[in-house]
């Protein structure tokens, strides 16, 4: 490069004194040991002083990179002065001049990178060998992007915003940042999008703090078990799959099977329980979110609610973070001691976009063109919802993921990803949801690996029969297909069955309290309510809680005050169901 001559593009308002330009000479030769030429050109962005630019390198020595330096220089003096860093008015002045008087002007170099190829939100940039991956770089125009692949001589990288104003050469700067949301309690009741936007109109949004998007699930030590229930209000799932808080339950079935149903009544359900809500719509019809955030207000949801919207006509890129934001601000509330509800909506989308990103920045195809690592891509996710231990507040955050099936097929790639990673899975099943069953739970194929332990008493004693009996119902209805001549035990036992699997029906928007399911499962259960026919059994339900609300509230009072279900409680739920039943039957003749 000796032999070279070396051209430097000087970049201010006016150029250079000789003596400065001899100087400027002086320093490049001597770094780059080459003869020097300078070339200027005139900016009037820069106020005072210039910036000079070797090849990939800038110099930076204008006004607005002096002042950088002594408001940095102040921030240190302060922090020196109090550990707060907040000092009096009194206190400030001389630190300023302090600041001033022992400034000396410095040049500051940065690297500066080429876009090579741009397109599909997708951007390949030279000259940035020192990025980071997951570095947030700024182009040209003021678009941010992340930096997502890194290769020994290129950069892969996803742009938050469109790609119009970049082109081939346009520049791009490292900021030395990593992705990250705004968070705080001006978020709750918003709509936004992943980069903390507001989609409402509603005005801006005050943030309490900026955490990154990426960060590292808590540790074992960090955790304690999963103990304290998070009632969904849907009979089928708290009586025999419950769902504790800071549990990972996943959603899975068909498309229209009542998934997205599941999670919003969930929400719904959570109104007067001091439960942070966050909805995260993932390659959903921007008009779909609109009608669930209605629902969910109209239902007063989402005065504890945040709806992070990344529609299907956003880029793959933001669809791509949209969980990660999502997750970060119910992080923000669970380290605040606050218990957090968050639904993916749906996963199986997300890793769509993921994978058309993947493809777009060139790497290798493996299962379903899926690339290798799609697990991480929801483990590192879902692996950050926990009950945090006393120590660090005791908050939670419960993750609900939703992933969509294609023909009832559990055995695909997605499926078996998020099954593997997640704590149980209630699977919505298309057959029963087109006959009327909803919401369409089958009891075979769910499970929740927590169990009882997120059960009250209560709840855990007046449903420990109902799924082996609900189970029992469904081998023996297959094998009466076959037969026309059934003895009476049988008989009664399909009978029985069908009246079971009709209380678990339930109006869609219409959670039931803890209180109202254990009144019903002791009626089902003890046969209190054997004569009722089966397609009036959710009209039943609904006017047995009614008769309880007004003939016995204390009944409901005490199951709400000690959690368990006495022998005394029991024998009088029996007997005013029975009542109850016999004027329902007695009306309908």
């Amino acid at each position: 490069m000796a032999a070279d001559i070396v051209t430097a593009k000087v970049t201010g308002r006016v150029p250079p004194s000789p003596e400065a330009e001899a100087k400027l000479t002086e320093i490049i030769s001597e770094k780059y040991g080459a003869p020097v030429k300078l070339v200027f050109e005139r900016d009037s962005s820069v106020v005072a002083g210039f910036r000079l630019t070797v090849g990939d390198d800038i110099y930076d020595w204008s006004l607005e990179r002096h002042l950088s330096d002594i408001k940095e220089k102040l921030s240190r003096s302060a922090a020196a002065e109090n550990a707060g860093g907040h000092v009096s008015a009194e206190g400030l002045i001389p630190l300023m001049h302090e600041a001033i008087e022992d400034w000396t002007p410095r040049i500051v170099s940065e690297t500066i990178g080429r876009v090579v190829t741009v397109g599909d939100g997708i951007a390949t940039v030279s000259g940035l060998s020192d990025a980071e991956y997951g570095e947030i770089l700024l182009f040209d125009g003021g678009v941010r992007g992340l930096a997502e692949e890194l290769d020994e001589d290129k950069i892969g990288c996803i742009l938050f915003g469109g790609d119009e104003n970049i082109k081939s050469g346009s520049r791009v700067y490292r900021t030395g940042k990593t992705a990250g949301i705004p968070v705080g309690e001006g978020f709750i009741g918003r709509v936004i999008d992943p980069l903390g936007t507001p989609l409402d109109g509603k005005g801006a949004i005050a943030a309490d703090d900026y955490m990154p998007t990426e960060a590292p699930a808590p540790g074992i030590i960090d955790r304690t078990p999963v103990s304290t229930p998070l009632e969904t209000g849907l009979l089928v799932i708290d009586s025999m799959f419950p769902i504790g808080r800071g549990q990972r339950e996943l959603i899975i079935g068909d498309r229209r099977t009542g998934k997205t149903t599941i999670a919003t009544d969930t929400i719904i359900n959570q109104k007067g329980k001091d439960v942070i809500c966050i909805y995260v719509a993932i390659g959903q019809k921007a008009s779909s979110v609109a009608k669930i955030a209605d629902t969910l207000a109209s239902h007063g949801a989402m005065e504890y609610t945040t709806v992070v919207l990344a529609s299907a006509s956003d880029s793959v890129p933001i669809q791509y973070i949209a969980p990660y934001a999502g997750c970060t601000l119910g992080e923000y509330f669970m380290k605040r001691g606050r218990d957090v509800l968050i639904v993916y909506d749906d996963l199986s989308k997300h890793a769509v976009a993921y994978r058309t990103m993947s493809l777009l920045l060139g790497r290798f195809p493996g299962r379903e063109a899926y690339p290798g690592d799609v697990f991480y891509l929801h483990s590192r996710l879902l692996e950050r919802a926990a009950k945090l231990s006393p120590e660090l507040g005791g908050g939670s955050m419960t993750a609900l993921p939703i992933v969509e099936t294609l023909s009832g097929d559990v055995s695909a790639y997605i499926p078996t990803n998020t099954i593997s990673i997640t704590d149980g899975q209630i699977y919505l099943e298309s057959n029963l949801f087109h006959s009327g069953q909803r919401p369409a739970v089958n009891v075979s194929l769910s499970v929740s690996r927590v169990g009882g332990d997120a059960q009250t008493p209560a709840m855990r004693s007046a449903s420990k029969s109902l799924r082996l009996l609900l189970e029992q119902y469904g081998e023996t209805e297959v094998f009466t297909r076959f037969s026309s001549d059934l003895d009476e035990t049988t008989r009664r036992s399909i009978m029985y069955g069908e009246l079971l699997t009709a209380f678990m029906r339930q109006p869609k928007n219409s959670p039931m309290s803890a209180e109202h399911q254990i009144i019903v499962l002791v009626a089902a259960l003890s046969h209190a309510a054997d004569g009722v026919p089966a397609s009036r059994a959710p009209e039943f339900a609904l006017g047995l809680c009614a008769y309880f609300d007004e003939k016995l509230p204390s009944v409901s009072r005490e199951l709400a005050e000690k959690k368990t279900l006495s022998d005394e409680l029991r024998e009088k739920i029996v007997t005013a169901a029975t009542e109850y039943a016999l004027e329902f039957i007695g009306s309908e003749n």
